[in-house]
């Protein structure tokens, strides 16, 4: 998730942003910078590579960067997969041609080898301003090689349409005894969810479920992992320990099959968009879903204006996301690197700039607090909260890990939605093929 991606294979992601109840796909094919290394940027200017849907992101930064120093500042955007893949072949090669990589979280460990040091930029003070979730991510055996850029979590959207609607409080109330309001524990999403799914025009037909549940990507599955209180989710970082089998991510993947009788059929399928989709169209209650999103309803949608907002749910282990965070980092092979470093340290001082672009994304604790009060930042509070829980801890810092997701997690993810599942099987044998493919 990350600039809300689904997760499809290793380098094939659709970054999700809604232009209208269709969902249109922000990856674009980018055009590659011409050859040569970063040195041979002319008069010290600066190339970056970014995804396609975070190219916005980084742009009033560069630009103001441009004006006050001089120094300009390329910005290559590449899709999802043409960005790993580019970053990938140049750092084995050392001969970068960009200065600066704008990196998916779960990158970093695999790019560490190919990555200068970034230690004297992470001051106290720059730590201080960070997520704990972030400041731990940055680090690649203790050295921090990349600075985080924006970052994301997924948080509770509700239709506040039904959840303020008076007979829908009474009816609520009378029957599982206490007031509807926005959950905040397992147990309440699981109420909620019952109460709303129904037929609403009285054809037979449900057409309203009061959430979902996404069986083609394992994020929304991470967070209840460590809901259920785990801080070593799948893969013990230190260790090497494969704990997928234990019982915090059991009973994490019980509650989330729990669910399936208050969502749309087909949940083996259901990937970002899908849901998206749906909630934009009026057929779910709630949905659980990345924070950016809150700000990119299509005007047509029959929900428009009546969406709310709320911190992620939490359970046994408190609230908990899964931190989606991008970083930029810089070559070690690179000619530019001081030049890059003092980008990278422009970058983190004017992150509130980030903001006021499309996506809304950035990653300083002040920067999130600077729309405080304003309109259209509703989210921000939600995210912050969420963000700022011990339990949202990011994915395992292991090189293996797209491997990991791709091949086992959303295989077992969707096997776990079909009727008749036994988890404790299915996470017995993703143990076993994960022990496979770390040791």
């Amino acid at each position: 998730m990350k600039l809300r991606t689904q997760v499809t294979g290793r380098g094939r992601r659709v970054v999700v942003a809604a232009a209208a109840v269709s969902i249109a796909a922000l990856a674009l094919s980018g055009c590659g910078a011409g050859g040569g290394g970063g040195g041979e940027t002319a008069g010290g200017d600066l190339t970056i590579v970014v995804e396609g849907g975070g190219k916005a992101e980084l742009q009033p930064i560069a630009d103001l960067y441009q004006e006050e120093t001089g120094t300009a500042v390329t910005l290559v955007e590449l899709p999802y997969a043409g960005l790993y893949d580019r970053i990938s072949s140049e750092l084995q090669a050392g001969d970068p041609s960009f200065d600066i990589a704008a990196l998916d979280a779960i990158w970093l460990p695999a790019f560490a080898p190919g990555l200068a040091p970034l230690d004297d930029l992470f001051t106290d003070d720059v730590q201080s301003d960070l997520f704990g979730g972030l400041v731990s991510e940055s680090q690649v055996d203790g050295t921090f090689v990349g600075m985080p850029v924006w970052t994301n979590s997924e948080i509770l959207f509700y239709r506040t349409d039904l959840f303020e609607d008076a007979t829908n409080m009474a009816d609520f109330e009378a029957e599982y005894g206490y007031p509807l309001a926005p959950p905040t524990t397992w147990e309440q999403y699981r109420d909620i969810a019952e109460f709303f799914t129904r037929d609403t025009d009285g054809d037979g037909e449900i057409d309203l479920y009061g959430t979902d549940v996404k069986g083609a990507v394992e994020t929304e599955w991470l967070a209840t992992v460590s809901q259920a209180g785990e801080e070593s989710m799948v893969v013990d970082t230190d260790s090497g320990e494969v704990t997928i089998d234990n019982a915090a991510h059991k009973e994490a993947l019980d509650y989330y099959i729990s669910l399936l009788p208050y969502a749309p059929s087909g949940a083996a399928q259901l990937d970002w968009a899908g849901a998206q989709n749906l909630f934009y169209q009026g057929n779910l209650a709630m949905m659980r879903f990345w924070g950016h999103a809150y700000r990119q309803t299509p005007e047509d949608s029959p929900v428009k204006d009546q969406i709310g907002v709320a911190p992620m749910i939490g359970g046994p282990g408190g609230v908990a996301g899964v931190p989606g965070a991008w970083y930029l980092s810089v070559p070690s092979s690179g000619d530019n690197q001081d030049a890059a470093q003092d980008f990278i340290a422009f970058a983190y001082e004017h992150n509130d700039l980030a903001a006021d672009t499309s996506l809304g994304l950035v990653a300083r604790k002040s920067a999130f607090e600077s729309k405080d009060g304003e309109a259209g930042y509703e989210n921000y509070p939600a995210l912050v909260e969420t963000l700022e829980s011990p339990q949202s801890l990011p994915r395992p810092a292991t090189p293996q890990w797209q491997e990991i997701v791709d091949s086992v997690l959303i295989p077992m993810i969707q096997k776990a939605v079909e009727p008749g599942a036994d988890t404790a099987q299915l996470l017995s044998d993703a143990k076993s093929q994960i022990e496979s493919i770390v040791e």
